[in-house]
């Protein structure tokens, strides 16, 4: 946790700038998350909120982080904001699993130690709680870092207070077909949620004019999420500058960004205006910002800061008003703890963080992928492939594609090269031989597949599992355990007979 006071009161200030400009509800959610979440150093945060219209219910609105969802990890998250609601206090545990304000014994088996959650409160009226966990490995939260995060829920509650919008989580999600069709036009293409949940936060950024920092592996499309964003903000008429700082040679990076003056060193023999004069009143992408050197890193901290630069061999600084896109297919928060990065830029580029998943993480966005990589592969080549073998879709859509859309769209254009001139169809036959394996590799799981149990068999297993673990956590009391598992008494005991569950 970086320690500096000034640097918490700027991070306040950072997370109200971005808040007043949102308008879309489920971005604010996502953006407090991930921001406490990466300020407090937590494995996981999450937001729960009252029902507004009962108040009697409370359900986990959003989280970030440890993506476990088990009954252990819902009674614990339930217990922490039950306790802080219940008390009317904000909550702090060093072990959570021995603390005495809780049943012995209850989250003996879970991973998380440090606890912390407050409330979150608009008009004296607790709508919901702000909670953020820490692994046994991991340091303790201190009281400091309880009153930081009093802080923050102080300034985030007046723009999470909607009660309109906290009851559509109490409702089935309707489709995001408006802002799919949208961002179809700047080649953005998917309709898994991954991937919507990526375009709402395209959506909200280009509405900030704040840094934005992408971060994924490499083929995911950083760049063009970052074209997105400019082209949907303010900013759009104005120049996109885009610079990858692997590309270019260590010793000539401070000329390309800051510029030189003639004279500034050995075949300077003009004044050269640099990147961010070239972007002025725009906006810079600069890709694989891991890459900028540590003397690099300074500068371009300072003009994060004061908003100018100072070309090389010059004695003037010139102001600039240029909005910073960063993208990174390595971690940064892990390259700071190595001391590979600096700690001060990386907070400074992360006002605006956006997490862009890999192919692996939206499997079902491949068909829709391969069918625009045919149409436009296609064209170019004068060919008449319509589309791919029914079973070929299958093997994209279960393979590993380590290199991305990146990888994807080099697939299908090798195939499209090897196509016979008047071919619709692709099938197996133009497959290279190390895709044919996998194929065959494919065919075996999938007849393994096959024998495994329905899913209405699957899903029985579970709930009877389930049933018979709750009745045994409350000693067999029916009224505690349907209360734990939310259903009637009339329910658990007909679910008991159903499954022919007993104490015996």
């Amino acid at each position: 946790m970086h320690n500096n006071s000034n640097f918490r009161y700027d991070a306040l200030i950072d997370i109200a700038q971005n808040l007043s400009v949102q308008d879309d509800f489920e971005e604010m959610l996502r953006l407090v998350t991930r921001t406490v979440a990466e300020l407090l150093q937590a494995e996981k945060t999450l937001i729960m909120m009252i029902n507004p219209r009962t108040g009697e219910t409370i359900k986990t609105i959003i989280s970030q982080g440890d993506e476990q969802g088990d009954r252990k990890s819902h009674t614990l998250h339930t217990s922490i904001s039950g306790w802080i609601i219940k008390n009317e206090l904000p909550l702090i545990s060093k072990d959570v699993r021995s603390d005495s304000r809780f049943r012995p014994d209850v989250f003996k088996d879970i991973e998380v130690k440090s606890v912390m959650c407050v409330h979150l409160r608009n008009e004296n009226i607790v709508f919901g709680t702000l909670s953020v966990f820490r692994k046994a490995n991991t340091s303790d939260f201190k009281n400091a870092d309880l009153s930081f995060l009093e802080k923050i829920a102080i300034i985030v509650s007046p723009y999470l207070r909607n009660m309109q919008k906290i009851e559509h989580y109490f409702k089935p999600q309707m489709p995001k077909e408006a802002i799919i069709r949208k961002y179809q036009a700047h080649g953005l293409l998917g309709k898994s949620k991954r991937f919507v949940e990526l375009l709402h936060a395209i959506e909200a950024a280009a509405k900030a004019d704040v840094r934005v920092l992408l971060e994924g592996k490499s083929g995911t499309g950083k760049e063009l999420v970052a074209k997105a964003i400019h082209n949907c903000s303010e900013r759009a008429e104005e120049k996109l500058i885009a610079v990858d700082c692997g590309t270019i040679p260590e010793h000539l990076i401070g000329s390309e960004f800051f510029g030189h003056v003639k004279g500034a060193f050995t075949g300077a023999t003009a004044h050269r205006k640099g990147l961010f004069e070239e972007a002025d009143k725009g906006t810079l992408f600069i890709d694989e910002i891991a890459n900028l050197p540590m003397d690099l890193q300074v500068n371009l901290l300072r003009v994060l800061q004061e908003g100018e630069i100072r070309p090389l061999g010059s004695n003037a600084s010139r102001k600039v008003n240029v909005r910073i896109i960063a993208a990174s297919s390595v971690s940064l928060k892990e390259l700071v703890e190595k001391n590979k990065f600096r700690e001060d830029l990386f907070y400074r580029l992360m006002v605006y963080p956006i997490h862009v998943p890999s192919l692996d993480e939206r499997p079902e966005d491949i068909p829709l992928l391969t069918e625009h990589f045919i149409k436009k592969y296609s064209t170019e080549q004068n060919k008449q492939v319509e589309n791919f073998n029914e079973g070929l879709i299958e093997l994209l859509k279960h393979r590993s594609w380590t290199g991305n859309i990146r990888e994807l769209e080099n697939f299908v254009e090798r195939l499209i090269t090897l196509a016979p001139k008047n071919r619709k169809i692709i099938d197996m036959d133009l497959l290279p031989r190390e895709f044919r394996n996998e194929l065959q590799d494919l065919k075996n799981i999938k007849k393994k597949v096959q024998k495994i149990k329905s899913l209405t068999e699957i899903l029985s297993d579970h709930e009877k599992q389930l049933l018979r673990q709750t009745l045994l956590d409350c000693n067999w009391n029916q009224s505690s355990a349907a209360n734990a598992l939310g259903i009637d008494e009339s329910t658990l005991r007909y679910k008991m007979k159903k499954y022919k569950i007993s104490k015996s």
